[in-house]
């Protein structure tokens, strides 16, 4: 076509315009990205699917995270309702992390990682807890 029509095949009418790229919507897998933006909000949720934890079990499970990156992670993942932090009233303090049931409705996501770095890697797959299952909630 001429005249600044355009290719017909390529037209978006307002019938079958992709809602993604409408003002003020939110691309589900962004969300999701937005979310676990970093390896460690990963990370802590691969341990959280062993069981409850306490900080400095976290922090020995992941080294090279700090206490402080490690706070920002919990802080956030319990403000999207994916963990739990759980007090308890002693001295001193107790503080443990579990999984809710939106945080492991994440599994299928993690296990599909896995098997594809797995793949990518060209390696034996270790024995994570998220593919077992052991430890689980």
């Amino acid at each position: 076509m001429v005249g600044g029509q355009g290719f017909p095949h390529t037209a978006m009418t307002q019938a079958n315009a992709d809602p993604c790229f409408e003002t003020g919507h939110i691309c589900p897998i962004q969300h999701v990205v937005d979310l676990l933006d970093n390896k460690w909000s990963i990370l802590v949720l691969r341990e959280l699917f062993k069981g409850q934890r306490r900080t400095g079990q976290l922090l020995d499970a992941l080294p090279g995270c700090s206490t402080k990156t490690l706070t920002l992670r919990l802080r956030q993942l319990e403000t999207h309702g994916i963990i739990n932090r759980d007090v308890y009233p002693e001295i001193p303090p107790r503080v443990e992390y579990s999984l809710t049931a939106r945080g492991r409705e994440i599994q299928p996501v993690l296990i599909a990682m896995h098997k594809l770095g797995s793949d990518w890697l060209e390696q034996e797959s270790c024995e994570c807890s998220i593919v077992t299952g052991e430890g689980a909630n």
